[in-house]
């Protein structure tokens, strides 16, 4: 399936509500980051706010992934594994990338978040992936181009010299989690497609302190970066309207 679908005003309101709840769900889980916990535990408690609100995890067991959250520590830049044996440390960052299916329709939001008090340069790096994802969505609104998102994120992180992952993109989300279109958050030459309303899409700028090259672990899922140094992920499903665009998964 290529093409990008226009949802009804029945499929968004089933989308702004799975957004809603996933929200919540963000607020909650942030409250168990702290020095000790171990990454299982948090993935533990996200199933069950998630199961807790009458919605069912969409990570889980998606394409073998075996988790509700990827929980992803310092280096690693996506799809960490929960595991009993690994803890959070003071100092570190961690992101928390996880989503929920509502009456049939995804949503899916990343957050980053320190743990305990961090470093000045662990906080810019968090703070500049997130408004990197503000700075792309000013331009996500109908007329507009989709790479107009790509090139104004892109410009914002190259402003603070860090790196973007090119191995790894937004995309295009409703009855399935990835749906087209891929939105990479790098320069673009291309324009892309117009945007339309009614298309509801998973921004997610991945950033690196250093390069934007990427690695897997062994274990098929885990993305660090290359030079091993921090990296960081923020992430909300947007609704395209005919005006500003609407962050569906922010309280």
């Amino acid at each position: 399936m290529n093409t990008v679908t226009i949802k009804t005003a029945e499929e968004i309101e089933r989308m702004r509500e799975a957004g809603k709840r996933l929200a919540r769900v963000h607020e909650k889980l942030k409250d168990s980051i702290r020095p000790g916990v171990s990454t299982k535990e948090i993935d533990r408690v996200c199933e069950e706010l998630i199961r807790s609100c009458g919605c069912t995890p969409n990570f889980l067991h998606y394409q073998g992934y075996p988790a509700s959250v990827c929980v992803s520590v310092n280096d690693e830049v996506v799809h960490g594994i929960p595991s009993d044996d690994r803890l959070l440390r003071e100092g570190d960052i961690v992101s928390l990338d996880t989503g929920l299916i509502y009456k049939g329709y995804h949503a899916d939001a990343a957050r980053t978040y320190g743990v305990g008090k961090i470093s000045g340069e662990a906080q810019k790096l968090i703070d500049v992936t997130k408004e990197s994802f503000f700075q792309g969505i000013e331009y996500a609104r109908a007329g507009n181009h989709l790479h107009d998102i790509s090139n104004a994120v892109a410009t914002y992180v190259i402003a603070h010299n860090y790196g973007i992952v090119h191995d790894l993109v937004g995309h295009g989300i409703g009855r399935n989690l990835h749906e087209p279109p891929n939105i990479p958050n790098f320069p673009q030459w291309r324009r892309g497609i117009r945007l339309k309303a009614g298309m509801t899409l998973a921004i997610e700028p991945m950033i690196n302190i250093g390069t934007g090259e990427v690695e897997w672990l062994d274990d098929g899922w885990t993305v660090v970066t290359a030079d091993h140094k921090l990296s960081a992920h923020y992430e909300n499903t947007v609704l395209i309207t005919d005006g500003r665009p609407e962050i569906l998964t922010l309280l």
